[in-house]
């Protein structure tokens, strides 16, 4: 599943190195697609859907 699949938006450069980096430290198996709109033409990286919903999950509120 692309970010954008996930997201319903594009997720961007910076965001989408973050999740490649932690897909990366945390063992997770990821795939590309070559993708071609009006608005973007490359590949995309593609996701576990389990990965993708742990890193987006909300973070808690420290108690602090």
């Amino acid at each position: 599943m692309s970010l954008y699949e996930f997201l319903g938006k594009a997720a961007g450069t910076e965001l989408g190195k973050e999740v490649y980096v932690a897909s990366l430290q945390g063992g997770w198996k990821h795939d590309m697609r070559e993708v071609s709109n009006p608005k973007y033409k490359g590949k995309v990286m593609l996701y576990p859907e389990p990965f993708l919903k742990e890193y987006f999950k909300p973070k808690e509120d420290l108690p602090f």
